[in-house]
């Protein structure tokens, strides 16, 4: 599911009101094009069957893209296509493989956890006798029960 229509979801399970042409039902759905790009894949897998079949048996050292695309689809075609490099665009996730995560309050976010961190650290290190700070045993104020009357009872 795309970032905007889960934001969406997260709005209305929130009780806000969308207001969009595509009914609600329908936000989840594969759009008509990426249906339409999914049966040609299934297609030309289905028509390559056995080249993919020859590949996978006897040439997996080969590029499959080269041996599938450029010797068996493109044969005698215009292979330039396979030289172009795919570049992202804004929100694109197809990049790292995974969806990516929404970043929040940037730099005071890592600061706050460089903080974190270092209170962790700090907290894990033995107290070193000498410092600044350092209570000694003499230091503590020893426990005192608390007086109190019956007045104080309700």
């Amino acid at each position: 599911m795309s970032e905007t229509f889960e934001t969406l979801h997260n709005l209305v399970h929130k009780g806000v009101k969308v207001v969009m042409d595509i009914p609600y039902e329908l936000w989840n759905e594969t759009s008509a094009e990426v249906a339409d790009l999914k049966k040609q894949c299934d297609v030309m897998v289905e028509e390559f069957e056995d080249v993919i079949e020859d590949w996978y048996r006897h040439h997996q050292q080969e590029d499959l893209a080269q041996f599938l695309c450029a010797n068996h689809v493109l044969k005698g075609k215009d292979t330039s296509c396979l030289a172009e490099q795919w570049s992202s665009k804004k929100g694109d996730v197809a990049l790292s493989g995974e969806k990516k995560t929404k970043k929040k309050g940037g730099k005071n976010k890592k600061a706050a956890e460089k903080k974190k961190r270092n209170k962790v650290e700090e907290a894990q290190r033995p107290p070193d006798p000498g410092a600044e700070g350092s209570l000694e045993e003499e230091e503590i104020q020893p426990k005192a029960s608390l007086a109190h009357s019956a007045a104080d009872e309700l």
